[in-house]
């Protein structure tokens, strides 16, 4: 069977009603412009949007004949962090642009050897998980980051980080 195509993105909030299927995607996998996803059941699907987005677990993919298609968050492996100090190792993740899922009381970032030895010399306390990473979308409601253009102006910032 030839995959269905689905060139509508409706975040969530903006559908209703039971979805026909749902694709069940990595944080990776939710990154996507145009792209063949499968779905729950043995569905595929022919993503084929305007522009490459992120999408949040709760949003839909309509496909051409009106069918919408549900997105979840597949449970990855990932680090919850937690320390007495949350919002300093916050601060020195984000520092280094890297996606970072915010708690209350810890901090879920993806695997990452360099990254979880530089916060246990902060003193954090590192625990391998296997869950969702939902993480904060970036600056401005731009949802990922891909560079250092930090703002709605098209051009990029001249500076260093430090």
């Amino acid at each position: 069977m030839f995959p269905l195509p689905a060139r509508t993105l409706l975040r969530r909030g903006q559908w209703q009603g039971p979805p026909a299927a749902r694709a069940v995607l990595t944080y990776d996998e939710r990154f996507l412009r145009r792209k063949r996803i499968a779905c729950q059941g043995g569905a595929s699907l022919m993503v084929d949007l305007a522009e490459t987005v992120s999408l949040d677990a709760g949003d839909a993919l309509q496909t051409d004949d009106g069918r919408l298609i549900e997105i979840a968050a597949a449970d990855e492996p990932v680090v919850e962090v937690r320390g007495p100090n949350l919002a300093r190792l916050a601060w020195h993740i984000g520092n280094r642009h890297t996606p970072c899922q915010v708690g209350d009381d810890r901090l879920i970032i993806r695997q990452d050897h360099v990254l979880e030895a530089m916060l246990t010399g902060l003193g954090a306390t590192l625990t391998p998980v296997i869950t969702p990473f939902r993480p904060e979308g970036g600056a401005y409601g731009h949802g990922r980051t891909l560079g250092h253009d930090h703002g709605p102006h098209g051009f990029p910032l001249a500076h260093a980080h430090g």
